[in-house]
C-alpha cells in the first residue's frame, strides 16, 4: 500500500509566476523541476530544488520541446541527435544545481507535447529513454502508464515508474483527453479524488468512458499549473493516508 504523489513544479520565469510550489511541497513526495525550456530559469530552478531538499521530497527533472513562448505544449518535429542533446543540456543544468544544493536526481519526467508524443511514437519513445540512459542509468523514467514511454523505458533497462493522472480526464486508449475539450482538466478536488480512487479500486486506468484499463500504477501527479493544484494534493493526502496508503518517495514506490 505504497504509492508516490508527484507534482510539475519549478515552471515561474523572471517576473511571471506560476503555481504554489512551496504549498505543493509541503504536500507532494516528489517534485519534477522545469529545466529552462518550457518554464524556469536558473534562479527558479535552484530556489525549488533548495526547497524540495528542504521538503525532503525525490527530485526529478521536467524536461520539454524548446518552447518557451508556448510553455512546452506545442508539438514539434526534432531530428533525434537535436532532441537528444536539448534534453541532455536540461539534464545537465539540473543535475549541476542539485549538486550545488548537496542533492541529486533521481528521476526523468518529459513535458507536455514531448511525453504526449512519445507516449504513442515508439521511436521518439525510444529517444528520450536513450537520452535519459546516456546521462545516467540509474535514473528513474517517469512515464505514463500503458504508453509507448514505459515501453521504451524498459528496453533501454532503464527502471520506470508508471503514472496516473489525478486532474486528467483518459480517453479508451488510455491517452489524456486533449486539453481543448469539455472536461479534460479536473479542477474540483471532489472530483480529482473520486477519479484517483476509481483507478486505485479498479487497478487502472478508468477512461471517461467508464472502461478500464488494467496496470501496475507507481505515482500519481498533481499538475502545479492546474487551479487548485494545493487543495487538490491536500485531500489526496488526507484521504489516501486515511485509506490505509502510505505516500513515499519515488524510488521508495519502486521498492
Amino acid at each position: 500500500m505504497k504509492i508516490n504523489l508527484n507534482a510539475d513544479l519549478g515552471e515561474s520565469f523572471g517576473a511571471w509566476k506560476m503555481g504554489d510550489d512551496a504549498g505543493l511541497l509541503q504536500l507532494v513526495r516528489t517534485a519534477n523541476i522545469a529545466c529552462g525550456f518550457h518554464a524556469g530559469d536558473p534562479l527558479v530552478m535552484r530556489q525549488t530544488v533548495r526547497t524540495a531538499l528542504a521538503a525532503g521530497v525525490s527530485l526529478g527533472a521536467h524536461p520539454s520541446y524548446p518552447d518557451l513562448a508556448g510553455f512546452g505544449r506545442r508539438a514539434m518535429a526534432m531530428a533525434p541527435a537535436e532532441l537528444e542533446a536539448a534534453v541532455l543540456y536540461q539534464l545537465g543544468a539540473l543535475a549541476g544545481i542539485a549538486q550545488a544544493e548537496g542533492g541529486r536526481l533521481t528521476h526523468v519526467k518529459p513535458h507536455g507535447a514531448l511525453n504526449n508524443q512519445a507516449c504513442e511514437d515508439a521511436a521518439l519513445a525510444d529517444v528520450v529513454a536513450r537520452t535519459v540512459k546516456a546521462f545516467d542509468r540509474e535514473l528513474i523514467l517517469l512515464a505514463p502508464a500503458l504508453s509507448e514511454l514505459v515501453a521504451a523505458g524498459d528496453r533501454a533497462g532503464l527502471r520506470v515508474a508508471a503514472e496516473v493522472f489525478a486532474d486528467r480526464a483518459y480517453t479508451d486508449a488510455a491517452t489524456l483527453v486533449p486539453r481543448h475539450q469539455p472536461g479534460a482538466v479536473l479542477h474540483d478536488d471532489d472530483a480529482v479524488v473520486a477519479h484517483v480512487l476509481r483507478m486505485l479500486d479498479a487497478g487502472g486506468i478508468v477512461a471517461a468512458s467508464g472502461k478500464v484499463l488494467k496496470t501496475t500504477m507507481h505515482s500519481i501527479c498533481v499538475h502545479g499549473d492546474t487551479p487548485g493544484a494545493v487543495a487538490n494534493a491536500r485531500r489526496l493526502r488526507d484521504t489516501l493516508g486515511g485509506r490505509g496508503w502510505e505516500l513515499v518517495t519515488l524510488p521508495q514506490a519502486l521498492g
